[in-house]
Order: structure tokens, then sequence, then C-alpha cells
């Protein structure tokens, strides 16, 4: 549904985009991540048409952005990080003026407003103003006018972006069924709890370049280094500490939270390819120390992603 190719933008001697490739098939959610200044923007940018690559070629449902932007447009529906919303007209209102811009008419609009308003969950502000609604009900008439051509393609900007929690949670309810069928829906987020929950794949972008590409899982397993294991823990924690570094088999031992009087917690990492969870369990109770939790801390998506970008740091400076 959409590929980029070899993309780039320059701006002046700064390249904002080198080269990249990646592509977002029928149906699935893609993540797309990167810290500040990566070229998340820049790239969503060129594929909605808002602005030309330098070079290499962007597609949508197979026409090109560069040289078909009106056939590119009519099948994408765009939420901007901010929403782009007249807060001076009531829902309603807004929503049948962006109905009219997207040549809709008579009962088929009246039809496809409604729709999307009880797709987001605005129906029961829909005659309220704009600016008297929360951040949270704002993203969501922002992406009910993405929504409301029923476009095939979707590509959202740091979506949740300054919402609280519970804003939070309604929105990514919202997201994950966009993708039902064989609408594409492409979502950058700082938040990356969130794009482990949502994504089916992941791309991550650093100075503008593609440092990886995989599910979420994949991502983490072909990252993963030592296994670590959290252990919580009764007893002296002297004696704990003493006991876990002298045990065969973990690499290192580290202390968490400290200050609980009675219960002491610990991460310690082990070789990747040997799990010794069952002998370390034993060992602890033989020795008459108290185990009230064992388990696996596995890598999150997180930690792959600072892990990438520490990486191209790191090589960058050598």
């Amino acid at each position: 549904m959409i590929e980029v190719k070899s993309l780039t933008k320059s701006y002046g001697n700064v390249n904002a985009l080198d080269g990249i490739t990646f592509s977002a098939q029928k149906g699935e959610i893609l993540g797309f991540l990167g810290p500040n200044g990566a070229g998340k923007t820049t790239t969503m940018r060129i594929i909605t048409c808002f602005m030309p690559a330098s070079s290499g070629k962007a597609m949508v449902a197979g026409f090109d952005c560069m040289e078909e932007p009106m056939e590119v447009k009519r099948r994408i529906g765009y939420l901007p990080e901010s929403a782009p919303i007249y807060r001076e007209l009531k829902v309603a209102e807004f929503l049948d003026f962006v109905g009219r811009v997207r040549d809709l008419k008579g009962a088929l609009k009246v039809k496809k407003i409604a729709e999307v308003m009880e797709q987001t969950g605005i129906s029961d502000v829909q005659a309220k103003l704009i600016s008297t609604l929360s951040k949270g009900y704002r993203q969501r008439v922002g992406l009910a006018q993405a929504l409301l051509s029923e476009p095939p393609v979707l590509i959202l900007d740091e979506p949740t972006e300054g919402l609280d929690p519970k804003q939070i949670v309604e929105i990514r309810e919202v997201i994950k069924n966009l993708a039902v069928g064989n609408r594409t829906v492409i979502l950058s987020s700082h938040i990356l709890p969130e794009v482990s929950k949502l994504c089916d794949r992941v791309v991550i972008i650093n100075k503008g370049k593609i440092v990886a590409e995989d599910s979420p899982s994949n991502l983490a397993s072909k990252n993963q280094g030592n296994l670590s294991i959290e252990l919580c823990l009764q007893g002296d924690i002297d004696e704990l500490r003493n006991f876990l570094q002298s045990t065969r088999g973990l690499l290192a031992v580290r202390t968490v939270d400290p200050s609980h009087p009675t219960e002491h917690r610990f991460v310690v990492e082990v070789d990747k390819g040997i799990d010794i969870r069952r002998e370390l369990s034993t060992a602890i109770v033989d020795k008459g120390f108290g185990l009230l939790e064992m388990k696996l801390k596995k890598l999150s998506l997180e930690d792959v992603f600072v892990n990438l970008v520490t990486k191209e740091k790191a090589e960058e400076e050598e």
C-alpha cells in the first residue's frame, strides 16, 4: 500500500533523510519511531504530498507522491501532531465543512459524518464548540476528519501527544480498530509502550537513516543480550547480595529499590542461552532465604530503541 524507496530530503548541506527504504502493507499498523530530528515528520510530509523529496520515490496505492499528488491525497487521511481543526466551529459543523471539501454530498455526507463520530466517540459533543473541548476530544475530532472519506491509508503523527493516561488509552483503542480490513496505518509516537501494543511492525529511524525494521517482539529478541532475572527475596540484604554474587552462572548482580525493610529486589544477569531459574530458586530456598518472586526481565521496545540510537552515536564518535 505504501512504498518508500531511497528517499532523501536535503536542506542545504543537511540531509534530513538519507536514502531510506521501507513499506507498509494493507491492514498493517506500522510504527515509525525515532528521536527528535530523526526525520519522522519529514517522511510523513513527503508521503502526504505536503513537501517534495530531494530524490527517491514515495508511492501510495500505486500512485507517485511527486507526480500524482491529487490521487495520493484522495487515498490518505492525515492527522498531524497539531490537529487541523477550526476551534470556532461546532464539531458537527467542522465535519460538515471537511465533508464538503472531500466532495461528499447529501445523504452520503450525513451518513459518513455520523459514522466517524460514532467511531471516534464524539457523537455526544457534536453540538459543542471545538474550543470548549478537552485536548483528548480535540484529537478525536482531528481523527474523525482524517477518517471521513474512508481513506485506505491513515498517517498519524503523535496522535496522543499531550494527552493524559486515560485519554491515551481511549485513543489507542480507537486506533487499534482502524486497521481492520484493508486500511493501512502509519503511527509516529514517542510513547514506546503504546507503539509496542498497537503496531504489527516497527521502523526505527535515526539521523535520517533506518537503523532497524521488524515486529516489536522480533526486535526485542534480536537485540537481547544477556538474560536478566528479577528476584524478590527475604533475608539480610548483605547476606543475600553476597550469596548472589558468589553463585555460579550469575554474571552481574544489581540491587533494586533497597528501601523496603523486609523484601529486597535484585536483578541478576545470566548468559542468553542458559536458563538457571530452577537451580537458582532451589539454591535460594536451601540457603534459608525467602523467595517471593522470580521473573525474566524481557527487553522492551524502549530498551531496543535506546540501545540502537546509543549504538549509532557511539559508532559515529569512533
